[in-house]
């Protein structure tokens, strides 16, 4: 009977024979009634008929070989482990100095050797698999790794997207503050020694008991930032934008309650609200076709091409009436003119236009005199002078989108909005004034 001798290739790693004490080659022989300790004999005693204390010449025997094939016919069981002490001592890749250690198989034959048999191999993927979700299992109460964000973007200090990361340090998985960063020095002038009264040994003792529950509170904050995959928060507000408004209104309002819930119930609970949307306005359709008469959806893709005909002429009519409420006035007729222009080459609108409300406009600011002023252009006078915004404050917001502009290769107007704190119209017309300039451009 044939089995894989359990030694390896150096022959001094090998006890010796029993018979003429000489080092063990391959194949020998084992006696299967003697040991332990293993009663290992050469050939040349065992043809003999080598007898000693117990073991006698008519006992049954094993022969020990490892010239056997086990995962491929053209490789046996001693190159099988040869190889893979090589990879182990040589590194995986370096399939020439693999080779050279074998001294049996090319290059080319070990790594296909090793990539068939020990990489591909679907039984031992699925041990590996296996093995790994152990080895996740014993490490699940240990730090939080953050699998849902394992290469989240790594932004540009104090940048704007850092900004929107909350300080998450991709290189460390850990953010430049904590929650309670100062909690620890609670604890910095706490020191228990043998002559404190019971009252003040109770008073340490809770203080210990309050800084372990705000790191408590920091794993569970983290936990929670972990489960919902809040790192990325560019991703996530994308992942938001596919509802319709009326879902991200109910998944703003709910989003509170994501910690209690959970991230897969949450999601459920969000996704239903989503397909009862899509249900309710798929019913007020349906009951707008029956209300006009019709019963097939031939009859309704009429209806619906019409329903938009008659909604663009009524738009017509609308802005054909703005015209005439503006015909008397010559300077309001420009003003409404230049903004349709503007609108029609794909730019925002920068001529107010004088509502019907009876509220005057403010004058234009006055720039005689402000700092600033001299380094401005033309162009750039006109705007600060329209949104009323003095010369240093625009040069500063300028600077601002600029810089970020370049940071991020590209700047939309929610990222201005967020970099400049002031009114949202006055933003846009900065926004939008630069992006035409060539200051900077569209994300």
């Amino acid at each position: 009977m044939e089995r894989l001798a359990s030694f390896s290739n150096d022959p001094f790693d090998k006890p010796p024979c029993r018979g003429c004490s000489s080092y063990l080659t391959e194949p020998y022989v084992k006696c299967a009634e003697c040991g332990p300790p293993p009663f290992l004999l050469c050939l040349q005693c065992f043809t003999r008929g080598f007898e000693y204390k117990k073991h006698q010449s008519d006992h049954t025997y094993e022969i020990m070989t490892s010239d056997f094939p086990v995962l491929d016919p053209n490789w046996t069981a001693q190159e099988e482990m040869a190889l893979l002490e090589a990879v182990m001592d040589c590194g995986f890749g370096n399939w020439q100095d693999v080779a050279n250690q074998m001294c049996t198989k090319s290059k080319e034959e070990c790594e296909k050797h090793y990539m068939k048999h020990f990489i591909n191999n679907p039984l031992f993927a699925s041990t590996l698999l296996n093995l790994k979700q152990v080895e996740e299992a014993q490490h699940n109460e240990t730090a939080i790794p953050f699998h849902p964000a394992d290469d989240p973007p790594r932004p540009t200090f104090d940048s704007l997207l850092s900004r929107d990361m909350a300080g998450y340090m991709p290189a460390r998985a850990d953010f430049v503050e904590e929650f309670d960063n100062y909690a620890e020095w609670d604890l910095r002038d706490i020191d228990f020694v043998e002559d404190d009264s019971d009252i003040l040994h109770a008073l340490k003792i809770a203080v210990v008991d309050i800084y372990h529950s705000r790191l408590k509170e920091r794993q569970r904050r983290k936990k929670i930032i972990r489960d919902h995959g809040l790192i990325n928060l560019r991703k996530f507000q994308i992942l938001e934008r596919r509802y319709p408004k009326e879902v991200q209104d109910l998944y703003e309002t709910m989003r509170r309650f994501a910690r209690i819930l959970g991230p897969v119930e949450h999601d459920k609970f969000i996704e239903s609200h989503a397909l009862e949307f899509e249900l309710r306005r798929e019913i007020k359709r349906l009951q707008e076709y029956r209300a006009a008469g019709i019963t097939n959806f031939c009859s309704a893709r009429t209806y619906d091409h019409l329903k938009k005909t008659r909604d663009e002429e009524r738009l017509k009519r609308t802005m054909l009436s703005e015209v005439l409420q503006y015909i008397q006035d010559s300077s309001a007729c420009q003003q409404w003119l230049s903004r349709q222009a503007d609108i029609d080459s794909g730019l925002s609108p920068t001529v107010p236009v004088p509502s019907n409300s009876g509220r005057r406009s403010a004058p234009p600011l006055n720039l005689t005199g402000l700092p600033g002023t001299e380094k401005l252009n033309e162009k750039e006078k006109e705007l600060c002078q329209m949104v009323r915004l003095v010369p240093g404050a625009y040069l500063e917001y300028k600077a601002a989108l600029v810089n970020e502009c370049n940071k991020q290769g590209g700047l939309r107007l929610a990222q201005a909005r967020a970099l400049i704190k002031i009114d949202v119209n006055k933003t846009r017309k900065i926004y939008d004034f630069l992006i035409r300039e060539g200051y900077i451009t569209k994300a």
